[in-house]
């Protein structure tokens, strides 16, 4: 069993590859999973921040190792979270055109059910400066269930009847649809520091109260700077985030701590 990175409260960060630490986990333990895998994006491009050109690198983790070695990539972790995932556990996966089809197959290869997919609009995203192509200004979230016939949570009443204020799509007292207009992560969820790809905590926060119960064990394999965590710690979740770099999880301790100290909005929907 590995020892945890950090621990406070139901609180837990382990470092090392999701995959060992993974198979240190009982099975049949955890209620959620959200994962924001690698895209395989970092190729060289541009993108635009701020008003000006920068390079989309984010980092050797997220270059691609060629079609064949990503799928066998997703396919393993995918595999290993199904292992741990109560029977009627669910999870979620963030990704865009580089990775989250390749997710989506080894999904059902694995066995699990697809219940939807989210498109994620950011009302906020940076302009294409190559113009050959239309500006990329969404993620898609698949949300599969472990079990074919397992009773999930779904806080449907919440999705419907929450208020939903800065989400332009959806309207007051109707189904909420599978299109969700979040902006990307203010500055002021940076205040602690920077992570590449950091999911704004509004998105993070629906995800839970959707899918989750106050309690729930929620676990994040590629935590980055834990959003994930930060909104479970809000909403009264126990978390477990695993991630190999140390920076990115000396980050995490440092929102969380943040987070202490801050006067928080209300999550409830």
């Amino acid at each position: 069993m590995f020892e945890p990175y950090y621990k406070e409260d139901c609180f837990f960060l382990y470092h090392g590859n999701c995959l060992d630490i993974l198979k240190s986990l009982p099975e049949n333990s955890v209620d959620m999973i959200f994962a924001d895998p690698p895209y395989n994006l970092s190729n060289g491009g541009f993108s635009v921040h701020s008003g000006r050109q920068v390079d989309v690198h984010k980092g050797d983790w997220d270059k691609s190792s060629g079609v064949e070695e990503d799928f066998a990539f997703h396919l393993g972790w995918i595999k290993a979270c199904h292992r741990v995932l109560k029977p009627e556990g669910t999870i979620w996966i963030s990704g865009t055109y580089h990775s989250i089809y390749q997710c989506g197959f080894a999904l059902q290869v694995t066995g699990y059910r697809v219940l939807n997919d989210i498109s994620w609009y950011k009302p906020n995203a940076p302009p294409n400066i190559g113009c050959r192509c239309f500006a990329a200004s969404h993620e898609t979230l698949i949300w599969a269930c472990k079990e074919p016939k397992a009773k999930y949570t779904f806080n449907y009443k919440g999705m419907k009847f929450g208020f939903w204020g800065k989400d332009f799509i959806k309207k007051p007292e109707k189904q909420m649809r599978s299109v969700w207009a979040i902006n990307t992560a203010p500055t002021s969820e940076k205040t602690a520091g920077k992570h590449p790809t950091q999911k704004p905590l509004e998105l993070l926060s629906r995800i839970l109260q959707a899918s989750t119960k106050e309690g729930d064990l929620v676990l994040d394999p590629f935590t980055g700077s834990s959003s994930t965590g930060i909104a479970a710690y809000r909403l009264v979740r126990s978390f477990i985030g695993i991630d190999n770099n140390r920076q990115f999880l000396n980050l995490s301790i440092k929102r969380l701590q943040e987070s202490k100290h801050t006067i928080q909005p209300d999550l409830s929907p």
